[in-house]
């Protein structure tokens, strides 16, 4: 008589537990907006949600322990034109998140410690190259302020925020609308799915394709990629009965996926969040009210199917906490923030265990907020792993740090000081007339810098 062996693994009885009542985010009018986005992001330090606004668009950004009903009159993030599209937390500053909308434009913002007592409406840089709305954001994993963004035009542009200017434009690599882009872990490449059904692999700064797989999964609807810890790529789309799939390919060898799973006939896209520390990723669809998670290893078949966790409500987004805004001392291995129509729900994933102690095997090293590289270095071709940090003792999120911009577009650029410019233009009534506004300006910036800092001495003097 033959006996089945069941799988050993630490992850087998992860189970989902959705927050009590009082730890969830009421009375948030999450957006509308028909794209499929997360609409949600999330830090150790804020929550941020795109949400509904009259004239333009805006997202609400929440410190973590603000639980609770949310003023209707709580300060927004405002100044797009049009509905924001996708939000994305800087991982190498918790202050500074990036902003992405149907008005062309990307808007990286700094989001100060202290609650704000009027809409933030200022961003810190604005970044003009696309010429249709940009749906997609994704910062660079190790290097400082390096931000992607992809738009409608069918084009990817990589910025170096703290310049304001375009490191690389690839605009000729995808002939439709750009479905998803992700980094692998030390962002040498990019993973791209495009409406023309190719799953692609690109080197950026080269601007060219690697490899790539034409029609992934056979169905026509949106398909969606992510690297996994060992530079394999998880896909997520449709078969040609309308199932829903998940894919595990090797790119060395595009021909045959390594593994695949279907799933069911819903029509919601599919949004895989991954978690390298663990290899378990989280299956979220879009009006689904349940999340699948599937174990990566490297043995056959796998991919191994672990559990779901299931509501009763549908989900309009999701974010995904980063591993060191875990609590590490209940076996937290995953946290996610539903979005429902009027609130934010936190869901944890634990593992069982009876003892209290530190869990080394559930908590390798993890990617800290200290970038390996410079943007210039990135640029000129240098590859570097995250800087990890070790869990143990808990993660404490540095202070409030300042993104500093240093322009280097002509518009910005002041007339030169000395005798090369011309007296009569120095002496006209109309540059004196300037140089006392940029004076009374550059004072009133001084003041409002003073007072926040004033206000943040006053707000870590209370905690």
């Amino acid at each position: 008589m033959s006996r089945r062996v069941v799988r050993q693994s630490k992850f087998r009885h992860v189970f989902g537990q959705a927050a009590k009542a009082d730890q969830a985010y009421e009375d948030i009018r999450v957006s509308k907006v028909t794209w499929d986005s997360a609409f949600c992001a999330v830090n150790p330090k804020f929550l941020a949600i795109i949400v509904e606004a009259g004239g333009g668009g805006a997202f609400i950004v929440l410190p973590l322990a603000k639980t609770g009903r949310v003023d209707k009159n709580y300060p927004l993030v405002t100044g797009h034109t049009g509905p924001v599209l996708d939000i994305d937390w800087c991982p190498h500053n918790d202050n500074v998140i990036a902003s992405a909308s149907d008005d062309t434009t990307v808007m990286v913002w700094q989001i100060p410690d202290y609650t704000p007592v009027r809409n933030i409406t200022e961003p810190v840089i604005t970044l003009e190259g696309h010429s249709k709305r940009v749906g997609i954001l994704s910062w660079h994993p190790t290097a400082r302020n390096v931000l992607l963004s992809a738009g409608g035009d069918n084009v990817i542009i990589i910025w170096n925020v703290g310049t304001g200017e375009a490191l690389l434009s690839l605009d000729d690599i995808h002939p439709d609308v750009i479905h998803s882009v992700c980094w692998n872990s030390n962002g040498s490449l990019l993973a791209t799915t495009c409406k023309d059904k190719t799953l692609r692999i690109i080197d950026p700064r080269k601007s060219q394709v690697v490899a790539e797989r034409a029609r992934p999964h056979e169905g026509a609807r949106p398909l969606r990629a992510v690297f996994t810890a060992d530079g394999k790529l998880l896909s997520t789309g449709f078969s040609r009965m309308s199932e829903r799939q998940l894919a595990l390919w090797d790119p060395n060898n595009f021909e045959e996926p390594v593994a695949l799973q279907e799933m069911d006939t819903s029509n919601g896209v599919l949004l895989p969040f991954y978690d390298p520390d663990s290899s378990i990723v989280y299956l979220c669809g879009k009006g689904d009210s349940s999340i699948r998670y599937f174990e990566i290893t490297d043995e056959p078949p796998f991919v191994h199917y672990l559990n779901t966790f299931s509501s009763k409500e549908p989900q309009r987004g999701m974010g995904f906490m980063p591993k060191r805004g875990l609590d590490v001392s209940k076996c937290e291995i995953a946290r996610f923030y539903k979005l429902h129509e009027r609130k934010c729900e936190p869901i944890v994933m634990t593992v069982p265990r009876k003892s209290d102690l530190f869990q080394d095997d559930l908590y390798p090293d993890t990617p800290g907020p200290e970038p390996a590289l410079e943007a210039d270095e990135w640029l000129s071709g240098q590859d570097a792993e995250p800087v990890l940090i070790s869990l143990k003792e808990g993660y404490v999120p540095p202070k409030h740090r300042e993104l500093r911009i240093t322009k280097r577009n002509i518009l910005d650029a002041r007339p030169p000081a000395g005798p090369r410019r011309s007296q009569s233009a120095s002496d006209s009534p109309l540059s004196e007339e300037m140089k006392a506004l940029r004076e009374r300006v550059q004072a009133q910036e001084e003041r409002i810098t003073a007072l926040e800092n004033m206000l943040c001495e006053l707000v870590e003097g209370t905690d």
